[in-house]
């Protein structure tokens, strides 16, 4: 390959010629910031992030590896960074833009750069092997792929025999949006810009109208699918967040999660900069860089995280550390104890099951009831346990602001998808069926943060929503006691072993009250006489051993006899995805090959 012709901003490569033509950056278009905000959402238009992040100015917004970053600094160089973008693509809109970045300010210049050009932001992981890359990239007809000078031999090697156009992203523009000196980015150059145009973006109703990112399913029961989030989703998610959570412009978020699921992306990064709050990034999760930023070590007082949201591996991960550094050492315990529970205000899980024990085990050492939610991809957030009140450990509360579900009878009992037991909204749930309390079966859900559809896959579509327009979760949830609780994926969760139906979840939660097991999973496995055994793959506290007499024995003082586990491998680690989720079709074909047959 020839030598690449770098420019100040970037360079670009023409996978399907191979020419390096340089991309001359000369700003068309003066977009700045007027008062519009306030009215745009009084007459219910979407107001996107940039938007509505041009009112916070000099505020700090963001803190990565590198520095720290005002929203000023941030916009302005996304605006020349959609110039780049709307030239490249002839000034077309809602092409789908793939980049995939680091967790730093240059993954938020480039997403906030495909909205203000109106592109459609796919963004990637550095977690996934090339092959999957590949999936997303060609799955979507992404037309551009922006990366950095990191992953270029990886994203030439993918792109060699396309007619994508590869846009590595330099450093220059993430340098100019931080905050060299002052309140003031470098980028201060281009005020005229923040200051003196109408508005940013596309003009008219576009955000109302238009689609606005493609995030691809974990994969876990099926192959991934790109689901199709519209500005409006967006919206209608920040809406519902920052009501139920009480997000607010003096939070400071720490930020340890992947960027290209829902969580890292809308929980922790769109709504706190949506009011005007700030993130501390972390490049990847690390143990040691959580606890120092949860503790505040070397840090003032203004710099202080007081939000922290993670999956459960993170938080069993953070006791296990926890464990081996501090817990013979009072006064450092004394120390923690304090400091998370009166200078952080919230601490969420969710993206898995929080077992019980992780949530008793956290509150001893933080003093914080983990607040555990539910949500999907497809649906953002949809059911939380309260920020103020009683948060009851293995149930994920009620639905939050907007959103609507239901629990259906299963078919498997004779119901159809609209067959309704319970119905519920933020401010009442209904049991409408005559049954006894705990009522379980399909959950669905519906709102306008809801996704419009999978990208490319009108069959699955039509599929995955009832025919009144609910969409169909395929988890298993229960209702008791005022409050809902998920028992599962109905494909992979719900075992049904000589008649009876296992919620597998329950199970791990049950186990991981010994002592001795750190982590578990369970699977249903097929067997001729009794459908399915419950059979448990455990990973085991270093120098312990369990074998399953033992287990059994102890899975009975909590589990009825039918949902102790009959199958039992121990391993040395559970395989998950970067959310801390794993994909149970693959424990089966993994751990029982013999069963597969």
């Amino acid at each position: 390959m020839g030598s690449l012709v770098r420019k100040r901003l970037f360079f670009l490569v023409n996978s399907a010629t191979r020419n390096h033509k340089p991309v001359v950056k000369r700003s068309q278009h003066r977009v700045a910031v007027n008062s519009t905000t306030e009215s745009s959402q009084l007459s219910n238009d979407v107001v996107p992030v940039f938007k509505q992040a041009t009112q916070f100015g000099d505020k700090p917004a963001l803190h990565d590896m590198h520095g720290d970053y005002t929203y000023r600094g941030i916009f302005l160089s996304a605006r020349q960074f959609a110039n780049e973008l709307t030239k490249l693509l002839g000034g077309t809109q809602q092409e789908r833009v793939a980049f995939l970045l680091p967790n730093d300010a240059s993954y938020v210049i480039v997403q906030w750069a495909c909205w203000i050009s109106g592109q459609i932001a796919v963004p990637l992981s550095d977690q996934h092997p090339a092959s999957v890359l590949d999936y997303y990239i060609n799955d979507a007809d992404a037309r551009v792929v922006v990366t950095t000078l990191e992953h270029l031999p990886l994203m030439e090697s993918l792109l060699a025999n396309s007619k994508k156009r590869l846009v590595v992203f330099e450093d220059t523009l993430r340098l100019l949006a931080m905050k060299a000196d002052g309140k003031m980015a470098n980028n201060r150059l281009f005020e005229h810009e923040f200051e003196n145009s109408p508005e940013a973006g596309v003009k008219g109703d576009f955000y109302n109208n238009s689609d606005a990112m493609f995030i691809y399913t974990s994969g876990t029961t099926s192959k991934p699918k790109g689901v199709v989030l519209s500005h409006k989703n967006l919206q209608a998610q920040i809406n519902a967040l920052v009501s139920a959570w009480k997000y607010d412009s003096k939070d400071i978020i720490l930020h340890a999660l992947p960027l290209n699921h829902v969580h890292g992306v809308m929980n922790l990064l769109l709504c706190p900069m949506y009011v005007g709050a700030r993130c501390i990034m972390l490049p990847k999760f690390e143990t040691s860089s959580v606890w120092s930023q949860l503790l505040a070590v070397n840090l003032q007082n203004s710099e202080r995280s007081n939000v922290f949201m993670a999956v459960p591996t993170i938080y069993m991960k953070l006791i296990h550390e926890y464990d081996q550094l501090f817990s013979k050492q009072p006064k450092i315990k004394e120390y923690i104890y304090t400091v998370c529970s009166t200078k952080i205000r919230l601490m969420v899980s969710g993206s898995a099951p929080l077992p019980k024990p992780i949530f008793d085990r956290w509150e001893e050492i933080t003093g914080h009831r983990l607040l555990e939610r539910y949500g999907m991809t497809e649906t953002g957030m949809v059911l939380t346990n309260p920020l103020e009140g009683e948060r009851i450990p293995g149930t994920v509360g009620n639905p939050f602001p907007s959103v609507e579900v239901r629990i259906t009878k299963p078919e498997s009992q004779g119901g159809n998808d609209t067959s309704v037991l319970v119905y519920g909204t933020s401010k009442k749930t209904h049991v409408v069926t005559k049954s006894q309390e705990p009522i379980s079966g399909d959950l669905q859900v519906k709102g306008d943060s809801v996704f419009k559809k999978y990208w490319n896959k009108p069959d699955v579509t039509a599929k995955s929503f009832t025919s009144d327009g609910w969409f169909k979760t395929g988890d298993t949830a229960q209702y008791e006691n005022g409050v809902y609780k998920i028992l599962g994926r109905t494909s992979v969760d719900i075992i049904k072993t000589g008649g009876y139906k296992v919620s597998a979840l329950e199970v791990e939660t049950a186990l991981l009250g010994h002592s001795d097991i750190i982590d578990c999973a369970v699977v249903g496995v097929p067997d001729t006489t009794w459908g399915q055994k419950v059979a448990a793959i455990i990973v085991l506290r270093p120098g312990t051993e369990v074998i399953l007499s033992q287990l059994r024995t102890f899975g009975k003082k909590s589990l009825p006899e039918y949902a102790v586990p009959t199958i039992l491998k121990v391993v040395d680690k559970i395989p998950k995805n970067s959310m801390g989720k794993v994909n149970k079709p693959d424990i089966l074909k993994t751990f029982f090959v013999e069963n597969q047959k």
